[in-house]
């Protein structure tokens, strides 16, 4: 087990990282471009200014993950262990990525673009999507009941095909809900 260890400016892209269970390390400036971070245990971790786009994420444990100013693009967090996943995504590019089926309550999604990102299937609810750009992002079967979309940007949910039983909404963003109708709203 890794503990309390911080790695900074680290490129594992090319490198492993060495295999083990991290807890409560911090993750500071690496590359895990294309890496293969599949069956690893982060506890408790934080990632700051790191860029994990396409890695492997198979069987991946996020336990208490925090990831700010990321760069996420493409990856798979349907492959990740979903046994306690739990993460938190503040100022990322999660863009391409994919949620399907996931269970994520009370998920938060601060100031994060997430374009063409797949909830297909995932439980969102009391999710957070504050500041959030939500372009193309895929919503169906989605759970969203007590999600909170006030001040989330672009997205273009159906309400028929999701739940949204006591989801927030702004009144600048009702178009999103109303896009398949093709309605003039001014």
């Amino acid at each position: 087990m890794i503990l309390d260890q911080t790695f900074k400016n680290q490129d594992y892209s090319q490198t492993r990282l060495a295999k083990g269970e991290y807890e409560n390390c911090i993750f500071e400036g690496c590359s895990f471009e294309n890496a293969y971070l599949d069956n690893q245990n982060f506890m408790e971790c934080e990632f700051i200014d790191c860029n994990l786009s396409n890695a492997n994420l198979a069987h991946t444990i996020f336990k208490e993950v925090a990831f700010s100013h990321c760069k996420m693009l493409g990856l798979k967090f349907e492959e990740c262990n979903d046994f306690l996943l739990n993460f938190s995504f503040k100022n990322c590019t999660l863009n391409l990525s994919s949620f399907y089926g996931l269970t994520l309550k009370n998920q938060s999604f601060l100031d994060c673009k997430l374009i063409e990102v797949d909830f297909t299937e995932a439980d969102l609810t009391h999710a957070n999507f504050e500041n959030s750009h939500l372009d193309r992002a895929i919503f169906s079967q989605t759970m969203l009941q007590k999600a909170d979309f006030r001040t989330a940007k672009n997205f273009n949910i159906d309400p028929e095909k999701n739940q949204l039983k006591n989801a927030k909404f702004s009144k600048d963003g009702l178009s999103g809900l109303l896009r398949k109708y093709k309605l003039v709203i001014e």
